[in-house]
């Protein structure tokens, strides 16, 4: 089926609807093409979504970012997630700490502290860059919505920015498809 609707909708030769519905409603499926094609790419490439984040509260941090995208999206217990955050700097920062919190169903369940060097590189230039988290998730992590809160600081303790998210987790599938 799906290859036959594929085949269809790029082929460049117009398939019009059948004369049993009014004539001003029949329309060319080529015609259709760049709706169908954001219809497919809105269903079909959910990883390449970016993910809505929140500031902390309304201080005036030093870092600001400007997206956070998961891969893949909803995260699959037991398989690698890589986070990504982008950021930009209006100053050099040579060093310090990231601080991930999470919570599932409003209950904190997990803290963790990474060096700064070890997500992104440092010393981190003025301008844009990128964070960079990946971790395997338990399989035995239960499927739902978490929220995650990400502080980064300086070499001080000093706060850079923070920002918190939800995410998903799914179950793996013990299925295998021959």
């Amino acid at each position: 089926f799906f290859r036959n609707f594929f085949i269809s909708v790029f082929i460049k030769s117009p398939i019009t609807c059948p004369s049993s519905i009014n004539d001003h409603s029949s329309m060319a499926i080529s015609e259709a093409h760049p709706l169908l094609l954001l219809f497919l790419s809105l269903f079909l490439l959910p990883t390449l979504r970016a993910t809505s984040f929140h500031y902390c509260d309304k201080k005036l941090d030093p870092v600001k970012v400007k997206g956070v995208e998961i891969s893949p999206d909803p995260v699959v217990s037991g398989q690698a997630a890589t986070f990504n955050i982008s950021g930009s700097t209006g100053e050099e920062i040579s060093g310090g700490k990231v601080v991930i919190s999470v919570s599932y169903f409003g209950i904190h369940v997990h803290t963790e502290t990474h060096d700064l060097g070890d997500e992104t590189a440092c010393p981190v230039a003025p301008g844009s860059f990128v964070l960079s988290h990946s971790q395997t998730l338990p399989s035995i992590t239960p499927p739902g919505t978490y929220t995650l809160k990400m502080t980064i600081k300086d070499e001080n303790g000093g706060r850079l920015t923070c920002i918190s998210f939800k995410f998903k987790i799914t179950l793996s599938s013990t299925l295998s498809v021959s």
